[in-house]
């Protein structure tokens, strides 16, 4: 938004945001299939990778903490994180802030996993067409941040 542009109208704004999740939605299932296809590459789902990117961001988390960062069950992300382990991309330690609820920490070949497939996904990234500016990100992502305040902290009637 430039000084000169006024914010919309809630009606209007309700209306743009709509066009949004109209492009969010397919996007989504299409970058999951993607990394579904590239799973034999470095063997993750959707869900193991998803927990590998969490902990290269945040450092080693609980499963609760891993829940509610990506709003997903807590057996889910459990179910997850047992793929990854099984694996040997994660490890489980001691949490000494809590007794019984265990950290999970990338292991080396977890790290090499989780690069391996940002890796390509940058080098995908990089063939967006289109003459996109560091503002149209910086707007995209303020815009994709508030929605998801939203949902975050509102009760939908």
């Amino acid at each position: 938004m430039t000084d000169s542009e006024p914010p919309l109208a809630p009606d209007d704004l309700a209306q743009r945001l709509t066009e949004v999740f109209a492009l969010v939605g397919p996007l989504y299932r299409r970058v999951q299939r993607k990394v579904e296809e590239a799973a034999p590459i470095e063997g993750l789902s959707v869900g193991v990778r998803a927990v590998l990117d969490l902990l290269r961001e945040h450092g080693p988390m609980t499963v609760p903490q891993m829940g509610r960062t990506q709003a997903l069950s807590r057996q889910f992300v459990q179910r997850m994180v047992n793929d990854a382990a099984a694996g040997q991309l994660v490890e489980i330690v001691p949490n000494p802030a809590h007794q019984r609820s265990s950290l999970i920490r990338l292991t080396d070949d977890g790290r090499a996993a989780i690069d391996a497939a940002l890796a390509r996904e940058q080098d995908l990234l990089r063939r967006v067409d289109g003459s996109l500016t560091d503002a149209d990100v910086t707007a995209c992502v303020r815009v994709l941040s508030r929605m998801l305040d939203l949902f975050d902290n509102v009760d939908v009637d």
